[in-house]
C-alpha cells in the first residue's frame, strides 16, 4: 500500500510514534489509510452540516476495517460574495483547494480518498487536486437544498431572491413581498436548489463516474442522503483493501477523455451552468485530456436538451429531477438518440456507465422529457466566436429568453460595480448590449460572477430586450441573453476592451456568432492606441493569481512554467 512508506519498517519508528499520538494502535498499521477531504465551513448553507457528514463516513470506514484521516479545505459562498469585491476571491479559491488536497494526500501518502464537496468552486477544486494525487477516490457531495415557497405557494430559490431586488427596484413588488422571498428562498441546508453551478458539478460527477448514483439529486440532510454516504464509504474501503482494485480504480483510469465528453454531453442535456465549461476545461487538463473549447459545439449539436431546471424553468428543481428518475434516467434517455451520444466507461461503482443506467427509467416525463419531445434538438450550452471573441465565449442557451438573435448598441462599463450603478440609474434601455469588461481571470482579477447585474436586468423587465456580454462569468442562476468568458479578455488586449458606447454588436446564437460591426481599419486604429486598465490591488494572493492565471478559454488555470 502507498501508506507503507510512512508506517512500515524500523526507520519509520518516529512516524508511527506520531500516528500513535493521534490514537492509532498496533492493529491499525496494517489497515489502509483513507483521506477524508471535507469542505465543512459554517458560512455556506451547503457546507455547515458537513462535519456531521464526515462523522458518518468515518464511522463507516472504521466499520469496514480501514483508518480514516479527516482534513479540511477552505470554501467560499458565491452567493454571499456576490455583488462586491469578495467575489474576486471565489474562482482563485479553486486553485487553493486543489493544492490543499494535493498537499495533504501526497505529504502523508494516504492510500485512497473520499471527498465531501458541495458548492461553488469547491467541487472542481477537489477534483483537480484528486487528479494530481491519482489514487482511488469517491466523491460524495452534501446534496441539494429543498426548494422554497412563498406565502402563496409559488416555488422559489436563490435566483428568485436576486431577481426580486430588481423587481423591487422597479416597483413591481412590495417590501413585504421582498421579505417573504428573502425568508423562504433558501429553506434548509444544501447546495442551492436549482441547476446552478454547484448542482451542475454534482450532477456531472455522476456522468464522469466518480460519484455514486443520486449524488447530484438526493436532497441534503435526509436519510436517503445518509445511506448514500455510507455506500460511498463502504465502496472506497472495498476498493482500497484489494490490490487489483486499488490499481484499477485510480482516478485517472475513470476520469479520462470518455468521462470528460460524457460530462459535457449530460451538461448539454440538462442545461447546466456556464461555469461548468470553465471547470471542466480545467479538470480535463489535470486529467491529461486534450479537450478544446470548440469541441463543445460539436457535442451540443448531437445532444437533445431534455431537462429544464431553475433558473431555466423556475418551477423545476433538483428534488423534482430526483423524483423523476435522477441523472441515470437522463443519461438512459440520451442514448436513445444514438449510441455515440455517451461513451461506455468504467465508473467508481465497479459497473460501466451503460451497465449503471441500463435499468433507469423516467418516472415523470413532464420533468425529464422524452427524446422525441425535447426542449431543443441541441444542447443547453453554446460557444460563440467572432471578432469579439476570437478564442470563444460561452452562453447558456437553455436560459435564453427570446430568439437568440440580437443586434444592439453597446453600453460599456469598466467593471461590475460601475455596471450595477449604471443599470440602477437607468443607463440601460431596451435594445442595448451591456458590456462589462475587466472582470476576466486576469483583469478582475478573479473573474467575478455577474448574477447581480443580470438579475437586475431580468427583475426590471428587460430580460428579453437587453443582452449582456462580459469577460467575467455568470452564476448558474443567470438567465437571459448573457454571454460570458469572452476571450481574449480586456486585460490582455481583447476586442471587448476596445469597444465604445454606441458600437453595434451582433449576436447569433444559432450560428455561434459574436461580433462588433466595425471596419477593420477602425479596429486597427483602436488597437494601436489601446492601453488596458490594470486595477490596483491590496491583496498579495490576488496579485500572484493575476500574474499566473490563463484566460477563460483555457479554463483559467494557473501557469506552472513561466
Amino acid at each position: 500500500m502507498r501508506s507503507d512508506e510512512v508506517k512500515k519498517g524500523y526507520h519509520r519508528t518516529p512516524h508511527r510514534s506520531l500516528f500513535r499520538a493521534t490514537g492509532l494502535k498496533d492493529k491499525d498499521f496494517n489497515k489502509p489509510f483513507i483521506g477524508v477531504a471535507n469542505s465543512f465551513i459554517e458560512i455556506i448553507p451547503g457546507h455547515f452540516f458537513l462535519n456531521k457528514v464526515a462523522e458518518i463516513i468515518k464511522e463507516e470506514i472504521r466499520a469496514n476495517d480501514c483508518v480514516p484521516f479527516e482534513f479540511n479545505t477552505i470554501g467560499i459562498d458565491d452567493g454571499i460574495a456576490m455583488g462586491h469585491d469578495g467575489m474576486l476571491f471565489s474562482l482563485p479559491s479553486r486553485e487553493l483547494i486543489a493544492s490543499a488536497v494535493e498537499s495533504v494526500m501526497n505529504a502523508h501518502k494516504l492510500d485512497a480518498m473520499i471527498a465531501i464537496p458541495n458548492c461553488d468552486k469547491i467541487v472542481p477544486g477537489m477534483i483537480m487536486g484528486a487528479l494530481r494525487v491519482d489514487v482511488p477516490t469517491i466523491f460524495v457531495s452534501g446534496g441539494p437544498m429543498a426548494k422554497g415557497y412563498t406565502k402563496d405557494g409559488s416555488p422559489i430559490d436563490l435566483a428568485t431572491a436576486f431577481e426580486a431586488v430588481g423587481r423591487h427596484e422597479a416597483g413591481m413588488i412590495s417590501d413585504e413581498e421582498l421579505r417573504d422571498i428573502e425568508c423562504n428562498a433558501c429553506p434548509s441546508g444544501g447546495s442551492c436548489s436549482g441547476m446552478f453551478t454547484a448542482n451542475s458539478m454534482n450532477t456531472l460527477m455522476e456522468a464522469m463516474g466518480i460519484a455514486l448514483p443520486g449524488n447530484g439529486t438526493i436532497l441534503a440532510q435526509t436519510q436517503e442522503r445518509e445511506a448514500l454516504y455510507r455506500r460511498a464509504a463502504k465502496r472506497i474501503c472495498d476498493i482500497v483493501k484489494d490490490d487489483v482494485a486499488r490499481e484499477r480504480f485510480k482516478l485517472k483510469n475513470i476520469l479520462n477523455e470518455n468521462a470528460v465528453r460524457n460530462a459535457f454531453a449530460v451538461d448539454m442535456a440538462m442545461g447546466g451552468s456556464t461555469n461548468t465549461v470553465l471547470h471542466m476545461l480545467a479538470i480535463a487538463q489535470e486529467a491529461d485530456v486534450n479537450f478544446q473549447l470548440r469541441d463543445i459545439n460539436e457535442i451540443s449539436r448531437n445532444v437533445s436538451h431534455i431537462a429544464k431546471i431553475s433558473p431555466s424553468l423556475l418551477t423545476v428543481h433538483m428534488e423534482d429531477i430526483n423524483k423523476a428518475g435522477g441523472v441515470n434516467a437522463v443519461m438512459k434517455e440520451m442514448t436513445k438518440r444514438g449510441n455515440d451520444i455517451l461513451t461506455d466507461n468504467l465508473t467508481i461503482s465497479g459497473e460501466t456507465l451503460f451497465e449503471k443506467i441500463q435499468d433507469a427509467e423516467i418516472k415523470d416525463d413532464n420533468i425529464i422529457h422524452r427524446i422525441d419531445n425535447p426542449y431543443s434538438q441541441v444542447g443547453g450550452l453554446a460557444i460563440l466566436y467572432g471578432n469579439l471573441a476570437e478564442q470563444g465565449a460561452v452562453i447558456k442557451t437553455a436560459g435564453i429568453t427570446g430568439s437568440g438573435l440580437f443586434t444592439g448598441k453597446a453600453v460599456c462599463f469598466d467593471g461590475q460595480p460601475a455596471a450595477i450603478e449604471g443599470i440602477l440609474m437607468g443607463k440601460v434601455k431596451a435594445g442595448d448590449v451591456v458590456v462589462i469588461r475587466y472582470e476576466g481571470p486576469k483583469g478582475g482579477p478573479g473573474m467575478q460572477e455577474m448574477l447581480t447585474p443580470t438579475s437586475l436586468i431580468m427583475g426590471m423587465g428587460l430580460g428579453s430586450s437587453v443582452a449582456l456580454i462580459t469577460d467575467g462569468r455568470f452564476s448558474g442562476a443567470t438567465r437571459g441573453v448573457s454571454i460570458g468568458h469572452v476571450s481574449p479578455e480586456a486585460a490582455e488586449g481583447g476586442m471587448i476592451g476596445l469597444l465604445k458606447d454606441g458600437d453595434e454588436i451582433h449576436i447569433d446564437v444559432h450560428k455561434y456568432i459574436l461580433e462588433v460591426n466595425l471596419e477593420e481599419e477602425e479596429i486597427k486604429k483602436r488597437k494601436a492606441a489601446f492601453v488596458p486598465v490594470k486595477k490596483s490591488l491590496k491583496s498579495r494572493w490576488l496579485g500572484q493569481y493575476r500574474a499566473l492565471v490563463t484566460n477563460a478559454s483555457n479554463g483559467a488555470v494557473l501557469k506552472c512554467d513561466l
